[in-house]
C-alpha cells in the first residue's frame, strides 16, 4: 500500500515548508517537491497542513475505578482517537494486587488484542511495590518496551516516599521515567472531613476539597526526591499555577523534571462546577479544574518549555447512569474522569494556534515530536523519512461545533459541548492506512479494528 500526499504544508517542531510526501508499506520513504511517482492513492493537500499524527500519552481505557469502568474500551477509544487525528496512545496499566509487571501488561494487552485501531503502548502503574516488582523495573525498561512507570501520591493505592526513591533510582540506572500523580492526600482528607461537617457536598466542593496547595506540596516533594536521586521525573496532568511554579523552580536548579497538562486545565475553570443541579459532576476529575489565572499560567508554561507535553487523561463516565450511580448528594461518590481523546488536536489548534497563544510548530512539538522523544517512541512523532507514516491532512479553516452526537467517544456528554473550533482533520493515516476521513459534517472512522499494534518503546536517557 502506498500513498502520495501532494502540495501540503509539512509542519515540524522547528518550521514548516511545502512539499510532497510518499509513504510505502507503512513508512515515509520520500519527501520532496513535485514528486512524480506512482502510488495507490494520491491526495491533493493544497491549502492543508500535513501534520504528524498526534500522540496521547495519558489515557485510561476500560480502567476499573470507583466501582465501575471507564467506558471506552480499546476499540471505541482508539476509533475516537483516530477520528481526532491521534494515531498513537499510551494507556495506563494499573497493577492489581499480587501481579507482576509482566502479568499486568499481559492482562491489558489481552483486552486490546484484535480491537485497537491505532498503535498503542502501555505505562505500568505501580500500586503493589513488592521487592520483586521493583526489581522487575529493569526488565520492563530493557525487555518489555515499557520504560515509563506511574505512581500515585494520592488514593488508597498510593506509594510512600521510600518506594518513590527506589523507583527513581531504578529508572535512573536503566533509562526509565517515573510519572507522578502529585496531590497531597492528607490535605485532601482534611478538607473532605471539614466540608462534610459543614454539609458542603455538592459537585462544586470537589474543587474546594483539592486546593492548589495539595498539588504544589506534592510536586515539590517529588521534585526533591528526583533531585536527591539524580533521576528524571514527569508530573502528569499539571493543573495549577502553584504547581507550575514548583516545576520551574526545580528545573532552574537543574533537576530533570518534566510536566504535562491537559486541555481541560487550559480551557475550563472552576466556575463549571456551579452548573445547575448536578451539572458540575461532568467536570469532576482529579486534579480538579482551577482558576482562570491557572489557565493562563499553564499556557505560558507551554510556551516557555516548562510544560513539554499535552495529553488528555481520557477517562469517560456517562453523566446519566455513571456519574450519579452512587447518588447525587456527595461529591466524593462521583466517579472521577472526563472524555477528551477525540478533541485534543482540534482544541489545541483552535484555542492555541488560531488564538495565537502558541505557534503551529509548538503545537506539533507538544502533540507529537516532543511526546515521542519523551516516551521512547522512536518511529513516531514527525514527518521524516524512515518514520511510521502516521499523518494527518489537516484543514486549518474547517469549522466544527463540538457536539457529543457527532463524536465517537463512548460517553453521553462532552465537556466542550457547543464550542466551535477552527481546524479539523481531513484525512488520518496510521502507518499509511487511511483510518479516518471528513465526510459531510464530521470525521468518520474508515479503518479497521485490529490494525493497531503494540509499540515496544526504547529506553529513555535523560
Amino acid at each position: 500500500m502506498s500513498v502520495l500526499i501532494k502540495g501540503g504544508l509539512i509542519v515540524t517542531s522547528t518550521g514548516s515548508y511545502s512539499a510532497d510526501v510518499l509513504a510505502e508499506n507503512g513508512k515515509i520513504v520520500t519527501i520532496g517537491t513535485d514528486l512524480r511517482c506512482t502510488a495507490d492513492e494520491v491526495v491533493d493537500a493544497g491549502g492543508k497542513y500535513v501534520l504528524p499524527g498526534a500522540i496521547d500519552p495519558h489515557t485510561h481505557l476500560c480502567m476499573p475505578f470507583m466501582g465501575t469502568y471507564a467506558q471506552d474500551d480499546y476499540q471505541s477509544g482508539t476509533i475516537a482517537a483516530a477520528c481526532g487525528g491521534v494515531t498513537a496512545l499510551i494507556d495506563f496499566q494499573i497493577q492489581q494486587q499480587g501481579e507482576s509487571i509482566r502479568q499486568g501488561l499481559d492482562r491489558k494487552m489481552a483486552l486490546a488484542e484484535g480491537k485497537v485501531a491505532i498503535d498503542y503502548s502501555l505505562h505500568p502503574a505501580i500500586t503493589d511495590p513488592r521487592p520483586e516488582v521493583i526489581a522487575e523495573v529493569e526488565k520492563a525498561i530493557l525487555e518489555y518496551g515499557t520504560p515509563s512507570f506511574k505512581i500515585f501520591m494520592v488514593y488508597d493505592f498510593r506509594v510512600d516516599d521510600a518506594t518513590m526513591i527506589k523507583l527513581l533510582e531504578q529508572t535512573r540506572r536503566h533509562g526509565g521515567l517515573v510519572q507522578v500523580h502529585a496531590e497531597n492526600p492528607h490535605i485532601i482528607q482534611h478538607m473532605n472531613e471539614k466540608l462534610a461537617r459543614e454539609g458542603k457536598l455538592a459537585p462544586y466542593y470537589h474543587a474546594v476539597s483539592r486546593p492548589n496547595i495539595a498539588e504544589e506540596e506534592a510536586v515539590a516533594r517529588a521534585a526533591r526526591l528526583a533531585e536527591f536521586t539524580g533521576s528524571q521525573l514527569y508530573i502528569v496532568h499539571l493543573s495549577s499555577r502553584e504547581g507550575l511554579a514548583k516545576v520551574k523552580e526545580f528545573r532552574s536548579r537543574g533537576v530533570g523534571i518534566h510536566a504535562e497538562t491537559c486541555p481541560q486545565y487550559l480551557l475550563l475553570d472552576e466556575e463549571r462546577y456551579k452548573e445547575p443541579g448536578f451539572g458540575g459532576a461532568k467536570y469532576v476529575m482529579s486534579p480538579p479544574l482551577r482558576s482562570k489565572e491557572s489557565n493562563e499560567a499553564l499556557w505560558a508554561g507551554l510556551n516557555s518549555g516548562d510544560i513539554q507535553v499535552l495529553a488528555t487523561d481520557h477517562c469517560p463516565f456517562d453523566f446519566h447512569g455513571k456519574k450519579d450511580m452512587f447518588g447525587t448528594d456527595d461529591y466524593k461518590k462521583i466517579p472521577n474522569g472526563a472524555p477528551g481523546i477525540e478533541t485534543l488536536l482540534p482544541l489545541l489548534h483552535s484555542e492555541g494556534v488560531v488564538k495565537q497563544r502558541i505557534s503551529l510548530e509548538k503545537m506539533v512539538d507538544l502533540l507529537a515530536t516532543g511526546t515521542a522523544k519523551m516516551f521512547g517512541l522512536q518511529d513516531k512523532g514527525a514527518i521524516e523519512v524512515g518514520k511510521d507514516a502516521d499523518m494527518v491532512v489537516f484543514d486549518p479553516t474547517r469549522k466544527f461545533t463540538i457536539t457529543q452526537s457527532k463524536l465517537h467517544m463512548n460517553v453521553d456528554y462532552n465537556p466542550y459541548e457547543g464550542l466551535e473550533v477552527t481546524g479539523m482533520p481531513e484525512l488520518v493515516f496510521s502507518r499509511g492506512m487511511k483510518v479516518a476521513e471528513w465526510r459531510n459534517d464530521r470525521v468518520e472512522f474508515i479503518g479497521q479494528p485490529g490494525h493497531g499494534r503494540f509499540i515496544k518503546r526504547v529506553p529513555l536517557r535523560g
